[in-house]
């Protein structure tokens, strides 16, 4: 690597090292990256959460009377549980080129150089200034960069861009899906199963409303496609179920989790209302008629809108000049990139390593990308001083 590679290793090392699995503290990590930058001259704000186990991070290099570039990465991981690993998921290990560990590709990897380039980011007189913005709980629905982004603009500025680092092999993106998740409970009434007539079966209303989603499904899949995602059109698919007691009583409760991943463009919206009058017309008359105690709810539990750049978006031109190239694409998985756009923070996504080692056991990241990506922040450092 460049000269700055053994900083991004020795860094990605101590990054890995901490165990920031999402259910887990970020707090000694976050607390190792307010030591680096504070003995770099540069203070770090902190967003924590109310209990203090976790913070969002957001510093500034440069002048601070003008709007930046932020480059925007999560700090936590997704759990190694039931995996089979070759090496400590959490001891950074050099194998044929490639980092072993997890989060080296999403997204420590890009922490890392990030982190490295801090020096670079000082020593260049800055016209504009850079802003890095760490988070957490991203594996979990983009959650803590929320409070984060809602303080800018009034305590923290609003950045002119974003640049959000997950692993895209240093290919710029411009648009991808997001997850809409919701829960259904449904309450009908007990009763022997001898003595069916006398209950509700609040499994059967689950099959109801589980056969409408899938008439749903099969609408969104027939929907004209867009060929830069794969599949091409939103997914919709029922995500969890449990119900009932035992083989000889009525089940008296049901309840079931579903998803769809969006795209730009989808109204959202309208397949809830159309949700919510189904069960009220097709479901709830004849359970209520037995049993007016019975109710089903339908809760929306989290969403991360899809994100797409309008024509003519700065920050995909900025990270098509950086990045060398002339051509965008769209992922299917979900980023914190459409709460910034959609907090008025025009922004892209461009990382290192490649989402399909993400997640998984012998998560990696190649030498090469950690190089490609210290060129592309070494270019911007330059474009915030021209």
């Amino acid at each position: 690597m460049q000269r700055s590679g053994a900083l991004v290793a020795d860094i990605l090392e101590r990054l890995v090292g901490f165990d920031t699995t999402s259910h887990k503290t970020n707090i000694p990590l976050i607390l190792y990256v307010e030591d680096f930058l504070r003995g770099h001259g540069v203070a770090a704000y902190l967003v924590p959460t109310e209990d203090g186990q976790k913070a969002s991070l957001f510093a500034t290099i440069g002048p601070e009377d003008v709007p930046g570039v932020a480059l925007s990465g999560h700090t936590d991981v997704v759990p190694v549980d039931g995996q089979a690993w070759d090496s400590d998921p959490f001891a950074l290990t050099l194998r044929d080129g490639r980092y072993y560990g997890r989060g080296t590709a999403d997204m420590k990897g890009f922490l890392a150089c990030v982190l490295a380039a801090v020096p670079r980011f000082k020593a260049a007189k800055l016209k504009m200034p850079v802003h890095i913005a760490f988070s957490y709980d991203e594996e979990v629905g983009c959650t803590g960069v929320r409070p984060m982004i809602a303080a800018m603009g009034t305590t923290l500025p609003l950045p002119r861009v974003v640049i959000v680092g997950e692993p895209t092999d240093m290919r710029v993106v411009d648009a991808h899906k997001g997850p809409v998740r919701w829960q259904v409970d449904i309450a009908g009434r007990a009763a022997h199963s001898s003595m069916a007539h006398l209950g509700v079966n609040a499994i059967t209303a689950a099959g109801q409303i589980i056969s409408e989603l899938a008439l749903i499904e099969a609408e969104l899949a027939a929907r004209t496609p867009d060929r830069r995602f794969e599949p091409p059109y939103p997914t919709l698919q029922v995500t969890t179920i449990e119900g009932g007691t035992a083989s000889n009583i009525v089940p008296v409760s049901c309840r079931f989790g579903f998803e769809i991943r969006s795209m730009p463009g989808l109204d959202i919206g309208a397949i809830e209302d159309r949700l919510h009058t189904f069960i009220a017309t097709a479901c709830l008359p004849g359970m209520q008629a037995l049993a007016p105690e019975a109710g089903i709810t339908l809760t929306r539990t989290n969403s991360v809108p899809p994100f797409g750049t309008p024509a003519g978006s700065e920050a995909v031109a900025l990270a098509l000049a950086l990045a060398g190239q002339n051509e965008t694409f769209a992922v299917s998985y979900a980023t914190e990139a459409g709460l910034f756009q959609d907090a008025g923070a025009p922004s892209v996504v461009c990382g290192p390593g490649n989402i399909a080692q993400a997640h998984t056991a012998n998560e990696w990241i190649a030498v090469s990308e950690l190089e490609k990506c210290s060129q592309f922040i070494d270019k911007l450092a330059d474009w915030c001083a021209a």
